[in-house]
């Protein structure tokens, strides 16, 4: 037993306490954030083995492996590796998998089955698109499988018409891997259902097997995972689900905020227990937090509290432009790590959308500060800006054999993969680049008439745009612009995007980029281009370099959930933004709510929000106007001032009042 953790539930304060010490029935555990929620359900679970509850007969379900291996281990730090490895902690996934193993015969499959990736969908997809598809359609294979997955957890067909494209992939993509026997995720779960609602037998064998049942991150559940916890948990319902509608923001992923709401009308009189006392932040941020979650309607009352002091209040800055607000920010890094000993680990940047990170990305490598995109891609790593890295490298460097690759067909051009093959072959027994045999009459002799036409069509779009971009002080921002629109690169992206959103964002990314270039034009570099490419390659190369010992942290409010920092800066709290212009469309606001929350309550010390009065957007200045969540707020612990006055003296109270009073003007007006 060397090196175990003991035991000890005077470390726990007393709702946590009663949590771990209510075992039986269906019990809701209302964790809010920082609340030590993990705390307690390990603590519980291991207080299921000290008072003789069997380990092989509890059963904890997470949503990710990550989360699963972090529990066994401190599982593991508390009992003996033999009662820990009964226990059985996973995912969803895994669960059904195990179901399926034992039993999936019954409804036609073998137990042999094989689980298709992500990968496998897109191979089977392809085939059977190319398989089916008249000359005149076409169909990407991304957004087929999207609609597939949706269609399967809904239960609703793609398409009610007969004949239609999708249609026809959708029933043999589901015969396909019926023949192959095998399944994909969204199966695992479906299937794991009908064997359990079907076969009372295999029911009753898993509902007796695991007598107590804990499920985290219970907010996040669909309506399928919710119908699996229902058809296992047995006559007794020793259910225990932990989680916050507070932070329920995952509805676009299929999460039912209701299975956490409603739960009473799932389980039987259920004891309800809310988890309160706040170990992360201070109280100024929690109070502030707060005052916002409480305008959401229908929610489970709760109110986080600290005993930890606030050293300072919750700081709201107006910004003059996104240029400004980037470099604030950086200011303030640079000042905090200098005086403060803060390590840039301290300190995360939180947005709402991907595209707001280009600046902070930029104004970041422009100081040599090291920064991780958490949760997600670089800016610099995203397809649609690769691809326009490679158009500006093959413009500098006609020689690029690589990115010219990359761009030949992209978009579609008419230029065949044999005619690109044997180009390639062609280049070698030439040894010159990929362009200049493009140009050589040898190569031109061996293709057809329309193929030597889309080589030459490809060639002069590359050269009318060389010589003017790597002119000396050129205006290769606005020229590559003209280009992009050129060749129609906005429309192939959108028919290459699985959904309208990711379409906005990637849409949005290539505004930001080309303002970028246009930022970079407007310095007045001689050799502009070249220099622009330069300070990418060389700063991507920093990137590689720093990327193991950490930096400051550039989240998305979503990838943000979990986590928190001594000091936190959410930018671009504007309407449309913070909440998301969708959400005013869909009805989702309160969700965005609840993401602005998640974001405020990730901050430890420091919490920091800023709105840019002007911001650039699809490459045009459009004036913002601060989000209304920020209306919402109490100002009791809020200093509200402009960029000037953050570096100085606060705001007082009257100016404090009146700012609100003018911002709620403002959002009355619009």
């Amino acid at each position: 037993m060397k090196n175990k953790k003991t035991f000890n539930l005077s470390l726990l304060n007393a709702a946590q306490r009663e949590a771990v010490e209510h075992l039986y029935g269906p019990v809701l555990i209302l964790a809010g954030a920082g609340t030590g929620k993990t705390r307690t359900v390990i603590s519980r679970l291991v207080n299921m083995l000290r008072q003789g509850v069997c380990s092989s007969e509890i059963l904890a379900v997470t949503f990710t492996n990550k989360a699963a291996i972090e529990m066994r281990e401190r599982i593991g730090q508390m009992i003996p590796k033999d009662e820990a490895k009964e226990m059985m902690v996973c995912t969803f996934h895994s669960l059904c998998v195990r179901i399926l193993r034992r039993d999936i015969e019954k409804i036609g499959y073998k137990n042999n089955f094989t689980i298709y990736t992500a990968s496998d969908q897109v191979g089977l997809v392809r085939k059977l698109i190319s398989r089916h598809s008249a000359k005149d359609e076409s169909l990407d294979h991304n957004l087929a499988i999207s609609l597939i997955g949706r269609s399967k957890n809904k239960g609703i067909p793609v398409s009610d018409k007969e004949g239609t494209l999708i249609g026809e992939i959708e029933k043999a993509y589901n015969n396909e891997l019926k023949l192959l026997n095998a399944v994909d995720f969204d199966d695992l779960l479906i299937l794991a259902v009908k064997l359990l609602k079907e076969y009372s037998s295999i029911k009753n064998f898993w509902s007796d097997r695991f007598k107590f049942i804990t499920v985290d991150e219970f907010q996040d559940t669909n309506h399928k995972q919710m119908e699996l916890i229902q058809l296992l948990s047995g006559s007794e319902q020793n259910v225990c689900v932990v989680g916050d509608d507070d932070q329920s923001i995952y509805g676009w992923r299929g999460a039912e905020i209701k299975n956490i709401l409603e739960f009473e009308r799932f389980f039987k009189s259920p004891k309800t227990i809310t988890l309160e006392q706040n170990y992360r932040s201070n109280q100024a941020i929690l109070h502030t937090a707060n005052s916002s979650i409480l305008n959401n309607v229908g929610r489970r009352s709760k109110s986080l509290w600290s005993e930890i002091d606030s050293k300072e209040n919750v700081r709201i800055i107006a910004m003059p432009g996104d240029e400004e607000e980037s470099q604030f920010v950086v200011d303030e890094i640079l000042e905090m790590t200098a005086t403060e000993k803060r390590s840039y680990e301290d300190i995360a940047v939180l947005f709402r959308m991907n595209s707001l990170s280009r600046m902070f990305e930029s104004k970041l490598r422009e100081y040599k500060i090291p920064y991780k995109v958490v949760g997600g891609q670089s800016f610099f790593d995203r397809r649609e800006i690769k691809d326009l890295l490679a158009y500006l490298s093959v413009i500098k460097n006609q020689d690029d054999d690589i990115n010219l690759l990359r761009i030949i067909n992209n978009p579609p051009r008419g230029i065949g993969a044999a005619t690109v093959s044997l180009a390639v072959e062609k280049s070698r027994e030439f040894r010159a680049s990929i362009s200049s045999t493009f140009q050589n009459p040898e190569f031109i002799s061996n293709l057809s008439t329309k193929a030597a036409s889309k080589v030459d069509a490809f060639i002069d779009l590359i050269e009318s745009y060389r010589t003017p971009m790597v002119a000396e002080f050129s205006s290769f921002g606005i020229l590559f612009k003209q280009l992009v629109e050129e060749i129609g690169y906005i429309d192939y992206l959108g028919r290459t995007c699985k959904t309208d959103s990711e379409f906005q964002n990637r849409r949005n990314n290539i505004f930001e980029f080309i303002d970028s270039m246009k930022g970079y034009q407007d310095r007045g570099k001689k050799n502009g281009l070249e220099d622009f490419l330069d300070d990418i390659a060389l700063q991507q190369d920093h990137d590689e370099e720093d990327e193991s010992q950490g930096g400051v942290s550039l989240i998305t409010l979503h990838a943000a959930k979990g986590l928190e920092f001594p000091a936190v800066y959410m930018v671009g709290v504007e309407e449309g933004i913070l909440p998301h212009q969708r959400s005013l469309e869909e009805g989702t606001k309160e969700e965005e709510r609840r993401l602005f929350y998640v974001g405020m309550t990730r901050a430890m010390e420091r919490l920091t929000m800023s709105y840019c009065v002007n911001r650039k957007k699809y490459g045009e200045v459009i004036r913002g106007e601060p989000s209304a969540f920020l209306e919402e707020l109490d100002p009791t612990y809020i200093d509200v001032m402009s960029n000037d006055e953050a570096m100085g003296a606060p705001l007082d109270e009257g100016d404090a009042q009146a700012y609100f009073s003018r911002m709620k003007e403002m959002l009355d007006e619009s």
